[in-house]
């Protein structure tokens, strides 16, 4: 778990994770780190969507014609639809995150968990049970593709809303009461 003093304040201003304290000014630096973000979850998704229309065609690869362009139609209608639904899940949470934003301790501390969880959950073997959902890959991947791609179009993420109130706070805090 993070302490109070794990996560730095420069000049006044704290660091967010991956954005340092560039989120403030909002300048060439926070955008070069969105961009950043971006291309990378951008190839992400490119690499998800080519491995899970690659596993479904090898699913789908030996069955009849008709059959095969009935399954392509349904499959491709389903990735629309979960497109669509990891989308409106996503801007769903972001909403509500909005509404109650993480202190900057509260970010780095998600982010230390997150950091510590990652490489259990990915070495655990949870990843087998993508061959036994090939038949719907694309529309697994076609979720996440959705819920990234909102993610990465929001104006503000909240740990940059809650670090602003965490700064107000500050400033306006017991040498300036209001």
């Amino acid at each position: 778990m993070a302490s109070p003093a794990s996560f730095k304040v420069r000049s006044g201003i704290p660091a967010l994770p991956r954005l340092g304290t560039s989120w403030y000014e909002r300048g060439p630096r926070y955008w070069l780190s969105r961009t950043r973000t971006t291309l990378g979850q951008l190839l992400t998704m490119g690499a998800v969507s080519f491995f899970g229309v690659a596993l479904y065609l090898g699913f789908t690869s030996e069955l009849p014609a008709t059959v095969r362009l009935v399954c392509n139609c349904v499959q491709i209608a389903a990735a629309c639809v979960a497109f669509v639904w990891g989308w409106t899940n996503q801007r769903r949470d972001h909403r509500k995150a909005l509404l109650t934003p993480p202190t900057p301790e509260e970010t780095w501390t998600a982010k230390h968990e997150h950091n510590r969880r990652a490489p259990r959950i990915a070495l655990s073997g949870r990843g087998g049970f993508i061959i036994l959902a090939a038949p719907v890959a694309p529309a697994f991947f076609a979720y996440y593709d959705g819920w990234i791609a909102a993610w990465l179009t929001v104006r503000e993420y909240p740990s940059e809303l809650g670090a602003r109130r965490w700064l107000e706070e500050q400033r306006s805090g017991p040498e300036n009461p209001a």
